[in-house]
């Protein structure tokens, strides 16, 4: 890679953690994959940014156990930046996703690394064009620790609340809460990235139907607080993109053979930043985000992602 090319390549921080996933399916007209195992995580963007020619400082922990596999996914992703990857003793998380004919998927999580620190977060803020942090196991990082490492950013941030409204189970199904202490993890961000179960708990019942009406009242409660976008994800409906001033919603089309979900709500975020690090405005940010992750659906893992973004 020659220096003037690097010299324009986006530097994007993201904040996540790497998981071990072992995911099966029931039967079903659309899912055609069999039970898989693979590692993934915050490794689904970093494979989609690093595809796409960004830089990416990856800023995680991740079990000693699990670095023989991240190598074998990640070692030859040449703009991955792994100097902010910090090694600890263990299996690393580990993930069993259980996806049925019909409904939500049962997340049960077995084992989990410590959360990061400011302190771990902070020398390798500098010279970002964005910060990501996706609260992929919802362990991630203390509130606390997230404040005090926004205080240091100087570039826009995008937000994934993720499994934030999971309870903090290990060992046994996680069910959705409620969770109105949301706005206090926004307050900063600029991109806000949720889906509907995600939004339904953020505003106080997780089985509450969200239509049109409640995404709009979450998204007012966001921009109160800053936020430049949000993000709502819809499955295969596509997305709902607003910012203070439109709304508008983005189609899916419809997708080929669906070979596994995993990790498609990652390459959306993935997708969508590299097209606004690029001057994109939010809307086409999220139809670029829409499109990618109508594609990933079709294939699986995060070997595959990073080819399918090149």
């Amino acid at each position: 890679m020659n220096t003037q090319h690097q010299h324009h390549q986006k530097i994007i921080g993201l904040i996540g953690t790497v998981t071990k996933d072992y995911i099966t399916f029931e039967a079903g007209p659309k899912l055609k994959n069999q039970n898989r195992i693979g590692i993934g995580g915050v490794l689904y963007q970093a494979a989609a940014l690093c595809g796409m020619g960004n830089q990416v400082r990856l800023i995680t922990q991740i079990g000693e156990e699990l670095l023989p596999e991240f190598r074998a996914a990640a070692g030859f992703w040449k703009s991955l930046l792994t100097e902010a990857i910090y090694p600890v003793p263990g299996p690393g998380n580990q993930v069993h996703l259980h996806y049925p004919a019909a409904g939500e998927r049962e997340e049960i999580l077995t084992s989990v690394v410590p959360p990061l620190t400011a302190k771990q977060i902070i020398p390798f803020l500098s010279g970002l064009d964005i910060l990501i942090l996706v609260l992929n196991s919802g362990f991630d990082i203390s509130l606390q620790d997230w404040k005090a490492a926004l205080k240091h950013m100087d570039c826009p941030v995008w937000l994934d609340m993720h499994s934030l409204v999971l309870a903090k189970k290990i060992g046994n199904p996680r069910e959705y809460v409620p969770f109105p202490e949301w706005q206090e993890w926004v307050e900063g961000v600029s991109y806000l990235q949720a889906n509907k179960k995600e939004l339904a708990s953020a505003l106080g019942d997780p089985e509450k139907f969200c239509g049109k009406a409640e995404i709009l009242a979450f998204s007012r409660a966001a921009f109160d607080q800053n936020v430049d976008a949000v993000f709502i994800t819809l499955g295969r409906e596509g997305v709902m993109a607003l910012t203070p001033g439109d709304s508008r919603k983005i189609q899916a089309t419809p997708a080929g053979e669906v070979v596994d979900t995993t990790g498609c709500g990652d390459v959306f975020c993935a997708a969508a930043v590299n097209a606004l690090v690029k001057g994109r405005d939010c809307f086409a940010a999220a139809e670029a985000g829409v499109k990618l992750a109508t594609r990933a659906a079709e294939t699986a893992g995060v070997e595959e992602i990073y080819y399918l973004a090149g």
